[in-house]
């Protein structure tokens, strides 16, 4: 069974700085039994990155749509597992304000860290949280989890500008903040294919472009991700082939994003 010390020796050892800013995205399930459960793993977390910035996604797009519009950012449930569910709620964390695409951060510059993403109409704009892993040079861990889960990947796209990737027109959607006001948040979404399901296609090369390596966190599979790295590994790739994850093909063995 694992526990919070184990898990803290196996965070250490993924090569995390811990003063940095940390993004998961996790499957619960694959890190396996851990004593105190769910809690413990936020814990662990949270002491390893006391001194930096910890963030989880708290997405709400499979809810929040033109025919249910109000998010809430108090209550409103996330979308993307227990752990960003039961972080979301804990004592000092900060839940940005975008109705689909909000993520929670906890420790230092949590508050500018999350702050204005509802001023955006794009889930991944460069000026939202999203585009401030990049700015701040972040790790991203997928725990448990492959590419396919990596939002980072979505805003790349957004930022090359790839084209058929959000509507054309906007959802009215709105945010109550916890004193009950409510922001109007005009939103563009995500449309056409599974875009995502396609992710997993370059994950040999983020590890060869020393973008992303392997390690464990329990039982769980993760995957290191340097957010910089992998966004001018990526932007490359689509600006050389913009339809790169249209398919769910793999990519030729020699492919090479500088070529």
């Amino acid at each position: 069974m694992h526990t919070q010390a184990s898990l803290l020796q196996q965070l250490q050892q993924l090569g995390i700085d811990g003063k940095g800013t940390l993004l998961m995205h996790s499957s619960m399930k694959s890190i396996g039994e851990v004593e105190g459960g769910a809690d413990t793993v936020l814990d662990a977390l949270t002491e390893y990155m006391k001194e930096g910035l910890l963030v989880l996604p708290t997405h709400t797009w499979s809810t929040i749509n033109a025919s249910n519009p109000m998010f809430h950012v108090e209550s409103s449930p996330c979308c993307v597992g227990i752990l960003p569910e039961l972080f979301r709620k804990r004592p000092g964390v900060v839940r940005s304000w975008h109705p689909t695409h909000s993520v929670a951060a906890l420790g230092r510059d949590a508050e500018a860290f999350t702050k204005d993403d509802h001023l955006f109409d794009t889930p991944c704009a460069r000026g939202s949280a999203w585009g401030k892993l990049l700015d701040r040079q972040a790790t991203i861990i997928l725990v448990g989890v492959d590419l396919k889960r990596n939002t980072f990947i979505h805003g790349v796209e957004e930022w090359v500008d790839i084209p058929g990737r959000l509507t054309d027109g906007h959802e009215q959607l709105c945010t109550v903040l916890p004193d009950g006001t409510k922001i109007q948040v005009p939103s563009r979404r995500h449309c056409g294919l599974s875009w995502s399901e396609h992710f997993w296609k370059v994950d040999e090369v983020l590890e060869r472009e020393g973008a992303m390596y392997k390690r464990k966190l329990g039982d769980a599979v993760v995957r290191v991700c340097n957010a910089a790295k992998v966004a001018e590994v990526i932007t490359g790739m689509l600006r050389e082939n913009p339809d790169l994850f249209s398919d769910n093909e793999p990519l030729d063995d020699l492919y090479d994003h500088t070529r």
